[in-house]
């Protein structure tokens, strides 16, 4: 039989003030962090007869109580924060503690050049192995780094920790101390779930094909997401840390890791903050590989894998795309962590998306989080060089490529609706965007994403059909000058040469209900092209709506014009409108073939070269069409 570990290991153990005493005045102390924080050490290092003073104690994220930050033991401790977590919040504020704002994958290079100087490591550790490995376990982020260069090497040997695969062990011959401590590790509380948590969950997971792998960020929305991806396939995890919710895939079989072009086969993270479940799961299981972050944060690495959807959060977005996530206002409030990492691998991956999701507002609904300009003295976390994807509640905006003008139109359609006119004013008094721009209608201004639909033509062609967001103007814009003279003539009925923003924006800028357009798009390559779209505008005094339509020269004759007026009428049913009418050439037969085709037959009243439709919307004429079109 083989000899007990601590029988292998026993001049390596020792009592814990016997290996705290060995820490000298002055010098700096690393912490290993959240759930491998070990706080077994900690109790030594705030012991009453402990000879310390003016050492630094240095870490990123921990997770449970941190006495050290204290005011009482000021002169023993001065913290040094790399993320900032709600158990030193107060005393980084108070000014108390040190923040130091940096990138997650520089950190471990930080700490063997000695810009982050570690004289001091004191991690926690798994038992040792048959060989006289120790496992770094759920945590391996930065402590290789910070127990390669340190002097003096402590390790918590807590029996709880899993034994995790990848390069994240120290052999007992570079640990100078080992203290068993037992304690259950900490577990990452779980959040509440705000009904917009659950809606912007749903918006993301919809950016997210099968095949993808992901990295998921701290918060309650990157973990909600993952609820909401058990319908996909063959999905894989490249990420800083994860949580509960991979576990559950996983077991489900979505996260299969069989598609990562790097490390195909293997879940690869950082660090893990969970339950205690995610921890036993953890242990001796193959599938996961734990690296230091300056192997899972680097965006060459991200960028290998194909697919990267990188899900991360903010505290505030400006109308330009600035991102703040580390502080609110000069409160400093978290952390870079790896969100920039990340976000610039994702975007250099083939097919990958770098997504920033938030909720709409913060303070029960007091403030908005879409902001006309940062708060002052908030740090730029993403730039809006870097940023892509934002989404709220309200839905997902692209501004990868978009002028400062489209950003702003594009932010305001997904803030909270009784902001979305202050930020209008506020965007046009800092000249972001049109003076004349509409205002977004106040009394039905919310985005109907129930009216979305994918369809095809008889002859294949895959449609999107959506309604038209204000950021459509210039897709709008290209489409009317593809249009031949011809189609401009029969749809304008006069030679339009130009389309101008005041025209555009009456197309663009509507109220979902008394004023409808549909538009139908394709895709080539990643983006969206629209290539026709259908309107009503609503007569209040008739009830009767007017009805257009247009589609592109070369998509003509492939049935998208019945389509698109099909689905338009089905709207305005719904809205009890109580029918179309319309105004179309004589000389335009296919127009007018379109309207025959929408499902209640048409009364005509020719007057010149025009015809003068009505289509009312009655049951008994819908039956009548019926008989007609079967015959």
């Amino acid at each position: 039989m083989a000899p007990d570990w601590r029988t292998r290991c026993q001049g390596k153990l020792t009592t814990l003030k016997r290996a705290i005493s060995e820490i000298k005045r002055g010098e700096h102390l690393y912490l290993s962090d959240g759930s491998a924080t070990p706080h077994g050490l900690i109790q030594g290092l705030m012991a009453d007869d402990v000879q310390l003073g003016d050492n630094e104690i240095v870490h990123m994220l921990t997770l449970g109580p941190a006495p050290y930050v204290q005011p009482q033991y000021a002169s023993r401790f001065r913290h040094n924060a790399l993320f900032i977590g709600a158990n030193v919040r107060e005393a980084v504020t108070e000014g108390r503690a040190d923040y130091t704002p940096v990138f997650l994958s520089e950190i471990p290079g930080l700490i063997r050049s000695g810009r982050i100087r570690v004289d001091v490591a004191l991690v926690s550790l798994a038992p040792p192995d048959a060989e006289g490995y120790c496992s770094f376990g759920t945590h391996v982020d930065c402590a290789i780094a910070a127990t390669s260069v340190a002097r003096l090497v402590i390790g918590q040997i807590n029996p709880r920790m899993p034994r995790t695969f990848g390069p994240g062990r120290i052999h007992v011959d570079r640990v100078h101390h080992l203290v068993e401590f037992e304690h259950p590790l900490p577990e990452l509380p779980t959040p509440k779930i705000r009904p917009e948590t659950e809606t912007i969950a749903r918006h993301v997971a919809e950016l997210i094909p099968d095949g993808a792998t992901l990295q998921m960020g701290i918060g309650g929305i990157p973990d909600q997401v993952l609820r909401f991806l058990r319908d996909r396939k063959d999905l894989g995890i490249h990420t800083e840390m994860f949580s509960d919710g991979v576990v559950d895939l996983v077991e489900r079989g979505v996260v299969t890791c069989n598609r990562k072009n790097f490390n195909p086969g293997k879940i690869v993270a950082g660090f893990v903050l969970g339950s205690q479940k995610t921890y036993d799961w953890m242990h001796e299981n193959k599938l996961v590989e734990m690296h230091p972050v300056d192997y899972t944060n680097d965006p060459f690495n991200i960028a290998q894998n194909d697919n990267m959807h990188a899900i991360n959060t903010c505290l505030q977005v400006d109308l330009t795309g600035q991102v703040c996530s580390d502080s609110i206002g000069t409160s400093f409030y978290s952390g870079i962590g790896g969100q920039v990492d990340f976000i610039r691998g994702a975007a250099r991956s083939k097919g990958g998306k770098a997504i920033i999701a938030l909720p709409s507002t913060a303070l029960d609904g007091v403030v908005s989080r879409i902001v006309p300009r940062l708060d002052e003295g908030a740090g730029v976390v993403t730039t809006r060089g870097d940023v892509h994807w934002i989404v709220t509640e309200y839905g997902a905006v692209n501004l990868h490529g978009m002028n400062v003008r489209e950003r702003a139109m594009a932010l305001i359609t997904i803030a909270h609706p009784k902001f979305r006119p202050w930020l209008l004013a506020e965007a046009k008094r800092n000249k972001f965007i049109y003076s004349d721009q509409l205002e977004p209608p106040i009394y039905a201004p919310v985005y109907p994403k129930a009216l979305e639909a994918r369809t095809h033509t008889k002859d294949g062609l895959e449609l999107f059909l959506r309604p038209v967001r204000p950021t459509d103007e210039r897709q709008m814009h290209d489409l009317f000058y593809t249009l031949s003279s011809e189609t401009v003539h029969q749809r304008f009925f006069a030679a339009k040469k130009y389309m101008w923003h005041d025209n555009l924006q009456r197309f663009c800028t509507i109220d979902y209900d008394r004023d409808m357009t549909l538009v139908a798009t394709i895709r080539k390559g990643a983006t969206e092209i629209i290539i026709a779209w259908a309107s009503y505008n609503l007569d209040a005094r008739t009830e009767f709506a007017e009805a257009a339509f247009v589609v592109a020269d070369v998509y003509q004759n492939r049935g998208i014009g019945t389509i698109l007026m099909r689905r338009l009428t089905a709207i305005a049913e719904a809205r009890q409108i109580r029918g179309f009418t319309a105004t179309v050439l004589v000389s335009n037969p296919r127009m007018l073939r379109v309207f025959e085709k929408c499902g209640y037959p048409i009364q005509r009243e020719r007057e010149g070269d025009i015809y003068l439709l009505s289509i009312p919307f009655e049951e008994s004429t819908r039956e009548l069409w019926e008989a007609n079109a079967t015959r």
